[in-house]
């Protein structure tokens, strides 16, 4: 094997083991920063063993065993806490490899609870929305500052700033370093999923930039998502989210043309979805909804099945669709749930029905710098046949999104209106 193989090699092993190593450093150093150094450590080290010994048989032990050696000589050495010399205190009894195989006996069989507490803490409400997804990123998903800055459009200094004031605020408070219990675990709980839910949105449907869809952000979130329902595998909502990537990540490669260009769901080859996503995302919804109660990702995923489901576009229940987002907005009001739900009821009653709702939602303050509104009303009025005032709502709609294949695509439909009036 190469040096350019082994070190690829080393790249994908490390994307794998390198939240578990985090997450178990964590448990032991009650200290996030700390533990992200050492797992870094046992990477470098890697590197430069790896590509004159030969990739070991055990990578992930191998890892492993690495950071918690560094671990315990850093406890040794700065005597960080008390509890951690109770625990160790007869070190100089032992050799240091006795010490690790010991820790590792008592430590590895927690793993899924470890990875458990590393997620909730990354989570943790404390934070703003921005740091949570940028140290879940980090932590959990082991992408670089340099990686989550592109994937969101922001400065890496930003980024870099966003995660060291997170680990800083989560030190200052004093978070425990633990899966919650109770009501404070289901609060909790929901700050996870919604991190998640925002990682995958971003990569479904860029908010900026020149690429209509992010695929790896995506899957990185399916990726996350497919974690926590192995730790939490009773928690219905865990499951609705699954189901709802799963569902929506199989149209990935029909969602866009030759050139990178948006496809429209309803023009979509659907012999291009993936239906292996398609069959796990529909067994994550029934497991969701036999678990309990339906509640906001379970019907989102409920309102994509009716969408997997339909062998055509012309095949789709748009009025299961509609009456899920009447569920969905009774449980959930928002002004952007209504205006979906006004895109099913066009689909299902005609246009003239849909913009009836479209233009109740004309003064919500949410809506009034979206894209959204303008780009729905404009397709409406469009197949109302009234053409100058699509053509002027879809231009309004092209200047206030900032993802240049969605700006193409509203200005290239305001062309065809004009083009139609002009005939």
């Amino acid at each position: 094997m190469t040096r350019t193989e082994t070190h690829q090699a080393i790249s994908a092993v490390w994307r794998i083991e390198q939240a578990k190593l985090v997450a178990s450093l964590a448990r032991m150093l009650r200290d996030i920063s700390q533990a992200e150094e050492l797992a870094q450590d046992a990477l470098v080290a890697a590197l430069e063993r790896w590509p004159e010994t030969g990739i070991p048989d055990n990578p992930g032990a191998w890892l492993m065993a690495t950071a918690k050696r560094r671990a315990i000589d850093r406890i040794r050495h700065r005597k960080l806490a008390d509890e951690k010399h109770a625990e160790i205190g007869y070190i100089s009894d032992l050799d240091q490899d006795s010490v690790v195989d010991a820790l590792e006996a008592r430590l590895d069989d927690d793993i899924g609870d470890d990875l458990l507490k590393l997620v909730f803490t990354a989570c943790h409400p404390i934070l703003s929305a921005e740091a949570r997804v940028a140290l879940t990123l980090r932590l959990i998903g082991g992408l670089s500052t340099g990686e989550i800055a592109r994937a969101f459009f922001v400065p890496e200094p930003t980024v870099a700033q966003r995660i060291v004031r997170a680990k800083r605020t989560l030190a200052d408070a004093n978070v425990p370093y633990e899966v919650p219990r109770g009501e404070d675990r289901a609060k909790r709980l929901a700050s996870v999923i919604e991190v998640i839910y925002l990682i995958f949105n971003e990569g479904y449907s860029a908010t900026a930039g020149e690429d209509w869809i992010r695929p790896q952000l995506a899957d990185e979130a399916v990726r996350l998502g497919r974690i926590l329902a192995g730790l939490a595998p009773n928690e219905p909502d865990v499951h609705g989210l699954v189901a709802l990537m799963e569902i929506q990540a199989s149209r990935f490669a029909a969602r866009v043309g030759p050139n990178g260009e948006p496809v429209l769901l309803m023009d979509q080859n659907r012999a291009r979805w993936d239906h292996l996503l398609i069959r796990r995302g529909l067994a994550a919804l029934a497991r969701a909804e036999a678990l309990g109660p339906r509640g906001t990702y379970t019907l989102q995923a409920a309102i994509a099945a009716c969408h997997a489901r339909a062998p055509t576009a012309a095949q789709t229940d748009w009025g299961r669709i509609a009456s899920l987002y009447a569920e969905l907005a009774r449980i959930a009001p928002s002004p952007v749930v209504e205006l979906n739900r006004a895109v099913a009821v066009a689909m299902a009653e005609g246009p003239a029905a849909g913009l009836a709702l479209v233009e109740s939602l004309a003064n919500e303050p949410v809506l009034a710098t979206s894209h959204l509104l303008p780009g729905v009303r404009a397709d409406l009025l469009m197949k109302l046949g009234r053409l100058a005032e699509a053509q002027a709502d879809f231009e309004r709609a092209a200047a206030l999104t900032r993802n240049m294949r969605e700006r193409q695509l509203l200005l290239e439909r305001a062309a065809t209106c004009a083009k139609d009036i002009a005939v």
